[in-house]
């Protein structure tokens, strides 16, 4: 896995845009999509919140965020990270957060993503505690 890792934030065409950039890209693919869960402030209920992909062997993630920002030429990164010495910082998160958002169970998803909104800094303790249902 790499370490930092691109995030384009879109309204609502993260689906889209990434579907887009690997078929322009050889050696390109969607590996992950997460949905939106009902506890995140924007986005409805099951539709996509995040694509991940890779471009020639680059990770990329497509979130749709809502019309808070405007897609740009601008980006933002994220840093992943294995311990919470690490995570202490704005916009570094676990290195599971994408098992843990892409997870093909919802009930998994939505109770990580429940503990992350009641968070004002991120615990990957409590975030594995909610994915793992205790």
């Amino acid at each position: 896995m790499q370490r930092i890792t691109p995030f384009l934030w879109f309204d609502d065409q993260a689906e889209a845009a990434a579907k887009f950039y690997v078929s322009v890209f050889k050696n390109s693919k969607i590996t992950g999509t997460s949905h939106y869960t009902g506890e995140e402030p924007s986005g409805q209920k099951g539709s996509v919140m995040t694509v991940s992909f890779e471009l020639d062997g680059q990770e990329f993630v497509a979130l749709n965020g809502g019309p808070r920002f405007k897609f740009t030429e601008a980006v933002s990164f994220v840093v992943n990270c294995e311990t919470q010495e690490e995570i202490d910082s704005w916009q570094v998160v676990p290195a599971k957060i994408r098992e843990w958002m892409e997870d093909k169970d919802p009930a998994r998803t939505q109770r990580v993503m429940h503990a992350v909104m009641q968070m004002k800094k991120l615990d990957m303790a409590a975030m594995q505690r909610a994915y793992d249902g205790k």
